[in-house]
């Protein structure tokens, strides 16, 4: 139900992954009273996902590093919540975000599918801690049964302790494999190969910010240690050009790449398997953010992120980020930029280790996107009849048809021609290799007026 005048809050965080759990609990130490909005039945975002209770997990922390820092802050936020200083929203799945002179509103449906009420939630400030999701790029066979997302087969594990296959190639780009391949080599899965489809050496570029990291470094070197035990093979400059079955994948075709990541004639290594883990970096989500006017920038890897200043503050007045939201870099880095946010929100000087522990982790980040940014020649996987957008099954074909024939340039307009990105996920998934198709670098940061799917009964009860 609206909430009335005497419900606002002095803060409203948006998501309860790192950053907006560690934004909520600094928060609320620092003497806010926070409302805290998540899409999720319990805190932890996509990162920190865990088995449902039913599922009777002993040790769930053992599919987790850092899991001490996520145990301290859930704690904290249970105490904070128990005390009346956070209000926790959990299942809400926020749709817009509106302001009026006073403070802003939150507008969510409720829900797992978002189809059980709508609530909204007042505050005098806003913090976004979106996430991101996962960038997928098409090759031919994307579609059949057992392809999924890499990151969403380490979901898979974390929250269903399931596996998606019991021969598991893992491929894309990015550092997120090595997790999700020594994951899945851990929990039982034959992982035959991992396939990095740029490599490691364009983190040589930036020795200093690998000095001043050097968690991060042993992080690396532990998933290394798990894929040797494991007997994981690591292939860089490679990639799955072709998936082979029908009712189930059967094998992949993995091929050499060049330095543009177009494959070399001839290299193609036919491997058998059941699944196929595959993601080429993160998105991040800035759909509400955008929506609001929030001034974005283009990351090192091609995607957009909020312009954020010093204190985590975006372009628009009253309105702050953390995490992903401000581009892709990791659970530690998401939180320390929400407990740097909440001490500016707050009002309260940051501590200048805090500060600078931020900066050496951004820099980081900066490094990881430029080292893994996917390179134009990947096009160069796919067929005519390569699905490109799934929702409306539209082909590499007539997207192709659309520029050469219609004079279609950018994602938009291929749009309006071809329906790409007018299904279920509006261009999520398919933005992407939409826009190169179009001969643009990536899609346009879109600014959409619902943030989620609603059911035009809940907006109709809105206008009431």
């Amino acid at each position: 139900m609206p909430a009335s005048p005497s419900d606002t809050h002095d803060l409203v965080v948006i998501g309860a992954g790192p950053a907006g759990l560690a934004a909520a609990v600094t928060a609320a130490g620092l003497g806010l009273r926070v409302a805290l909005v998540d899409a999720a039945a319990r805190p932890g975002g996509q990162f920190y996902r865990q088995p449902a209770p039913g599922l009777g997990a002993a040790r769930p922390e053992a599919l987790h590093h850092s899991w001490r820092a996520f145990a301290r802050r859930t704690a904290r936020l249970d105490a904070h919540v128990a005390a009346g200083r956070v209000r926790h929203f959990a299942a809400h799945h926020v749709w817009a975000v509106t302001r009026d002179p006073a403070h802003w509103t939150v507008h969510a449906v409720t829900g797992p599918d978002g189809g059980q009420g709508r609530a909204e939630v007042r505050a005098r400030h806003v913090l976004l801690a979106t996430g991101a999701y996962e960038r997928q790029l098409p090759f031919p066979g994307w579609t059949v049964p057992g392809v999924v997302g890499a990151g969403g087969a380490q979901a898979m594990l974390k929250a269903g302790l399931v596996l998606p296959g019991r021969r598991i190639v893992v491929a894309g780009s990015g550092p997120l494999l090595l997790a999700v391949a020594a994951s899945l080599a851990a929990a039982g899965a034959a992982v035959p190969v991992v396939a990095e489809a740029s490599g490691y050496a364009g983190y040589a570029r930036a020795p200093r910010t690998l000095a001043v990291n050097p968690r991060k470094l042993a992080e690396g070197a532990g998933h290394a240690v798990t894929l040797l035990r494991h007997g994981v093979r690591l292939r860089t400059r490679s990639a799955v050009t072709a998936v082979h079955g029908t009712d189930r994948v059967e094998a992949v075709t993995l091929s050499r790449l060049d330095r543009d990541w177009r494959p070399v004639p001839g290299t193609g290594l036919r491997i058998p398997c059941d699944a196929l883990a595959v993601g080429h970096g993160l998105v991040p989500q800035l759909e509400p953010a955008t929506a609001l006017g929030c001034a974005t920038r283009r990351t090192p890897d091609g995607t957009w992120a909020l312009v954020l200043d010093d204190q985590q503050r975006t372009t628009v007045d009253g309105v702050w980020a953390a995490g992903e939201a401000g581009g892709v870099g990791g659970a530690e880095l998401a939180l320390v930029e929400g407990e740097l946010a909440a001490y500016s929100i707050a009002g309260r000087g940051v501590h200048g280790s805090l500060r600078r522990r931020r900066d050496r982790l951004r820099r980081f980040a900066k490094a990881m996107a430029a080292a893994h940014a996917p390179r134009p020649g990947w096009t160069g996987w796919l067929r005519a009849d390569t699905e490109v957008c799934r929702c409306e099954e539209v082909t590499a074909g007539r997207i192709q048809d659309a520029v050469s024939g219609l004079g279609a340039r950018d994602n938009r307009t291929v749009k309006l021609l071809t329906r790409a990105g007018m299904g279920w996920c509006q261009g999520r998934m398919c933005g992407p290799a939409v826009a190169r198709l179009a001969g643009q670098a990536g899609p346009a940061a879109d600014r959409r007026p619902l943030a989620c799917p609603v059911l035009l009964g809940e907006l109709a009860d809105g206008q009431g």
